[in-house]
């Protein structure tokens, strides 16, 4: 495939973006992403992990003079004791702990990596499938019966109502014959 900037060299690098559901594709040569701005790490260093997140951090951890910042910088898990900047530098967490500890600070970065979303919707398998769609199904029927309380069509929230109420038996029936 020849790049689609220059169509002079062979594509190396092929880069697919999904924004609000629209998906760009584009492959070009190194020369062409260079020059373009898609590849900003000289060629010989590595893209590692930590660049990765970095970038998704957004800024340089050598330049907090910022007092907000630097609680960022200073926030530590409780269990563990990892700083957000020991996990920024590392990449890894060190337990359970620090999700919940820096999630504040997470939901922005995973907002960037799933397009707006920090909910990931994917495939469900077929074993535990099953659960996690009824969970979903009633999820939905609970948010249609308060937009029609909200709309003021009191009959169709009756029907709702009803299908809410047979599926959490059908929820509650399912867990009380897994837990036995």
């Amino acid at each position: 495939m020849e790049c689609q900037e220059c169509h002079k060299r062979p594509a190396t690098l092929h880069f697919t973006q999904v924004i609000n559901g629209k998906k760009t594709e584009i492959s070009v040569c190194n020369v062409c992403a260079k020059e373009k701005g898609y590849v900003t790490y000289p060629e010989e260093e590595a893209y590692s992990l930590h660049n990765l997140l970095s970038g998704l951090f957004n800024f340089d951890t050598s330049k907090i003079d910022n007092p907000t910042l630097q609680k960022v910088k200073d926030l530590q898990c409780p269990q563990c004791k990892m700083t957000f900047a020991q996990f920024k530098q590392v990449g890894k967490f060190g337990c359970a702990t620090c999700y919940e500890t820096f999630s504040d600070k997470l939901d922005p970065i995973l907002r960037r990596v799933h397009a707006g979303n920090t909910k990931h919707y994917g495939k469900i398998p077929k074993r535990a499938g099953n659960d996690i769609q009824m969970k979903r199904q009633l999820n939905h029927y609970k948010s249609q019966l308060q937009q029609l309380i909200e709309n003021e069509a009191f009959e169709e929230a009756a029907k709702v109502r009803d299908q809410i109420k047979e599926l959490e038996a059908n929820i509650r029936d399912k867990e009380a014959g897994d837990n036995a």
